[in-house]
């Protein structure tokens, strides 16, 4: 069974060298790994494809111009030919045994699996372990990963991620939400209870740059908003879908009540 270890990449090759590393490290041996670089402006397309020319597990695509992240996620699972692929930020890394547990707990009872994680600083040493990772109930059409409890790292049949619409290439951000929603509605999720990913806090992270904070949102709004309308639901608790302006905020306040709180810490 192979593995496609997917890489949407742009302008990152400083900490790309780190990712790659740990890709390298890998207890699983059976995989490849496809870099998509989103016509990068500075020289870490050409660096990347030097660090690694004498790797035959590896294959480097480049977007015409620049698309944009969803985009090029999108590209990257349509260049996979493993079984199952995951995708790894260039600035994050991987446990050396993040693929051996990801492949051991896929099975004919679930499409995708995912880990916990660990929150890292800008040298990739680990902060503390993510607390909201846990396993979520399958099959539950009023799921929408509010509080990112599937998250890092997540890996996926390709075959069930065909059976979607695919990555909503013009999205900017949420990109792994919308991919998150949308296979969860194809089949059943499983959750490692042991940190795989390594997920670096740095100043140039998208998450962290305020600028980006309300197109992030903007964007989440959107990919709630097409789950919604794909599982026909039109009411959330008995408001109109269409007359809420942010579905994320407003999910939030409604899902974090102490019932709330309690029920996610049995679940």
């Amino acid at each position: 069974m192979m593995f496609s270890i997917l890489i949407a990449h742009y302008n990152n090759y400083e900490y790309f060298t780190d990712c790659y590393a740990s890709i390298l490290k890998q207890s699983f041996q059976d995989y490849e790994i496809i870099v998509v670089d989103d016509c990068s402006d500075d020289d870490s397309y050409e660096q990347i494809i030097a660090l690694t020319s004498n790797d035959p597990k590896i294959k480097i695509f480049r977007n015409n111009g620049n698309q944009g992240v969803g985009y090029t996620k999108r590209q990257c699972v349509e260049l996979a030919a493993g079984e199952i692929c995951g995708f790894v930020d260039p600035d994050d890394a991987l446990a050396e045994d993040a693929l051996q547990v990801s492949v051991e707990n896929h099975n004919k009872n679930n499409i995708a699996a995912y880990s916990s994680f660990y929150m890292c600083n800008d040298r990739l040493m680990p902060i503390k372990r993510f607390k909201h990772s846990r396993s979520v109930q399958n099959d539950n059409r009023f799921f929408f990963n509010i509080f990112f409890e599937v998250n890092h790292f997540f890996t996926f049949k390709k075959e069930a991620y065909f059976e979607t619409v695919g990555i909503n290439p013009a999205l900017t951000s949420a990109v792994d939400q919308d991919l998150y929603l949308k296979l969860y509605e194809k089949g059943n999720f499983r959750f490692i209870n042991k940190p795989l990913y390594f997920y670096r806090l740095h100043d140039k992270g998208v998450s962290q740059k305020t600028s980006r904070k309300n197109k992030l949102h903007s964007n989440w709004h959107k990919v709630i908003l097409d789950a919604t309308k794909r599982r026909n639901i039109d009411y959330l608790y008995k408001q109109r879908v269409d007359s809420i302006a942010n579905l994320p905020e407003f999910l939030k306040a409604k899902q974090n009540n102490l019932f709330a709180k309690i029920l996610r810490k049995l679940a």
